[in-house]
């Protein structure tokens, strides 16, 4: 997990997707909006990068499209909404970020199950901004259920309720 300012998450998911694109690793980013996810999209290829995006805006063929450029590894970086959280099916996804925090601690747990499909190992990168301060004792808590690293400007941000921010970057990788 890193705990950025919200001006400074993109700077940070390139700098996550520059250590973790290898050539033939899938990567998943959420995002909380449609509009996020193509613009983010439309950055990302501009800068040379082999992204796609999915949500609930697309039509159902484009959908199957990105999906199938997906699992193939023709694009193996796809943008997407929670849509993508629940019943897609793909394997091998080395590394899901979430650019925007999910909405709900239930949808955070789905979004990083894409990694640990069928036994598989993956790393789950989350960008938890300020804003996202309310969720902090949710998080807190799904972390310390699945043994992980709690860091310690989470822990500030869960006991003040999130009125307050620490300032600090703390790094954790959530490995299933």
């Amino acid at each position: 997990m890193l705990i950025v300012e919200d001006r400074d998450k993109k700077r940070t998911l390139y700098s996550i997707l520059e250590k973790v694109m290898d050539g033939t690793s899938k990567i998943l980013v959420f995002c909380s909006t449609k509009r996020v996810a193509d613009e983010l999209t439309r950055s990302l290829r501009v800068d040379g990068w082999k992204a796609r995006a999915i949500h609930g805006d697309k039509g159902q063929e484009e959908r199957d499209w990105v999906l199938s450029e997906f699992r193939t590894g023709k694009s193996p970086l796809m943008i997407a909404t929670d849509v993508a959280s629940r019943g897609i099916d793909v394997k091998d996804i080395a590394a899901v970020i979430n650019y925007d925090m999910a909405n709900s601690i239930e949808d955070y747990i789905h979004r990083i199950g894409r990694t640990g499909r069928a036994g598989a190992k993956g790393t789950a990168y989350t960008l938890f901004t300020p804003e996202d301060g309310k969720k902090a004792r949710d998080l807190l808590r799904v972390l310390k259920e699945a043994e992980q690293h709690v860091p310690e400007a989470l822990l500030k941000l869960a006991s003040s309720s999130g009125r307050k921010f620490p300032g600090l970057f703390q790094f954790l990788n959530v490995r299933h």
